[in-house]
């Protein structure tokens, strides 16, 4: 027997299809971009941006979402004030020309309802490039500090900064750059 769905039951569904995506936003004390870079060949150089913002759309049952983070690029500590404002300057990050960088991405991708990847755009110094980064730790719960459903992760992504434009001393200071990323975003 086939029955016809009412006007009423077909919205319901699409509503329900609508809500199954959670909204999330950025939590910014909890949210530090990372990289690591070769110094000379003699060590790793470590350095983080303190200003994150954005949102991060997930439906895990779906194996779907997106995620649209901005990043103060003048927010960068490595715990040298000259290196810092060296960084900031027209040899690197040229903060005052490009204040942010950008990542977007509708690309994601599940195991099981496990996000475990993201495939999207990184915009760095006024160039946008293809960028895939890992999900090695993905976590959604209760934060029983702030009380509100959180999800959290860990990912790990290398770009070439030359492609980005940003080529100052390559190749003594590596190219390749290692980006890690601490996120936690709070759900609306």
């Amino acid at each position: 027997m086939i029955r016809k769905l009412s006007t009423a039951s077909a919205v319901s569904l699409l509503s329900f299809s609508v809500l199954a995506a959670d909204s999330y936003t950025i939590d910014s004390h909890h949210t530090f971009p990372s990289f690591e870079i070769s110094h000379l060949g003699f060590s790793t150089q470590r350095g983080r941006f303190n200003e994150t913002s954005g949102k991060v759309i997930l439906d895990a049952v779906a194996g779907k979402g997106s995620i649209d983070i901005s990043v103060n690029t003048a927010s960068i500590s490595t715990g040298l004030a000259e290196l810092e404002e060296h960084l900031r300057g027209k040899d690197f990050f040229d903060s005052a020309q490009y204040p942010a960088m950008t990542f977007k991405s509708d690309k994601l991708s599940f195991q099981g309802e496990k996000l475990v990847g993201a495939d999207g755009i990184l915009t760095l110094h006024g160039i946008s490039k293809p960028v895939h980064l890992n999900v090695e730790r993905f976590y959604c719960g209760m934060n029983v500090i702030r009380l509100k459903y959180t999800c959290g992760a860990d990912a790990v992504g290398t770009i070439k900064r030359s492609e980005f434009g940003i080529d100052k001393y390559v190749p003594a200071v590596g190219d390749e750059v290692k980006v890690l990323i601490q996120v936690e975003a709070v759900k609306d």
